[in-house]
């Protein structure tokens, strides 16, 4: 049963994640400095492994805004999970990204948000409860409402053609890399939540498979 759990648990994790490249965390690696990117935007939503600082400003526990995080990043502790890059970060050097892609929490200018922008927020799931345990964060729900406001700011950027929005956002790279907190900060806590009396391993597999097609199928009306 607890296989079953994990195999599922990973699965999830691994939707989206359109590049076969292993986890390069916590290597110190240069930033991207490749001329011209392969693609022209780079949107990542997520948790903590892929987070690097739309937590920082939040009453949460899953913060990673100080020592020792970061201490092989030229940066320093910037609100990434790790010492160093996380894969995602290292994902963008191989696109051709000159700069790491910026976290929401600070991106904001039209031009800026051009080449992406990164919404994980550490502690997130798919299931809006989940890591609550632990107090504010951006789940994959509010992720998806601001991934909606950046579409806004580009739009404006677009004057408003909604066609060569499409168009642009269509050659643009998503990754989606959630389902872990689910368990760990969900289903596996029974002095916090009931979702391990409430369903069964599978039905609560289930469950997250539809709820995160779901909310995949609400990027695709947002874009």
């Amino acid at each position: 049963m607890t296989s079953g759990i994990c195999t599922i648990g990973l699965a999830i994790f691994s939707t989206l994640a359109l590049f076969g490249s292993k986890a390069i965390m916590g290597q110190r690696l240069p930033p991207p400095q490749v001329q011209n990117a392969q693609v022209p935007c780079f949107f990542i939503f997520g948790d903590s492994l892929v987070d690097n600082g739309n937590n920082n400003g939040m009453l949460t526990l899953a913060r990673a805004n100080y020592r020792p995080y970061g201490i092989d990043f030229p940066l320093g502790a910037t609100g990434r999970f790790t010492n160093g890059q996380t894969y995602v970060d290292a994902l963008a050097r191989l696109l051709g990204f000159r700069n790491f892609i910026p976290p929401f929490a600070r991106a904001r200018a039209p031009r800026e948000v051009l080449r992406g922008v990164n919404f994980a927020s550490g502690a997130a799931g798919i299931r809006e409860e989940t890591g609550n345990n632990l107090g504010n964060h951006a789940s994959m729900n509010q992720q998806l409402n601001n991934f909606g406001s950046v579409v806004q700011v580009m739009l404006r950027y677009f004057r408003g053609d909604t066609s060569l929005l499409n168009s642009y956002l269509g050659r643009c790279i998503f990754f989606s890399g959630m389902g872990s907190n689910d368990y760990l900060n969900n289903y596996f806590m029974s002095n916090f939540y009931t979702t391990g009396s409430d369903y069964t391993p599978e039905a609560f597999a289930s469950l997250l498979l539809q709820d995160y097609a779901n909310q995949l199928a609400v990027r695709h009306l947002l874009s």
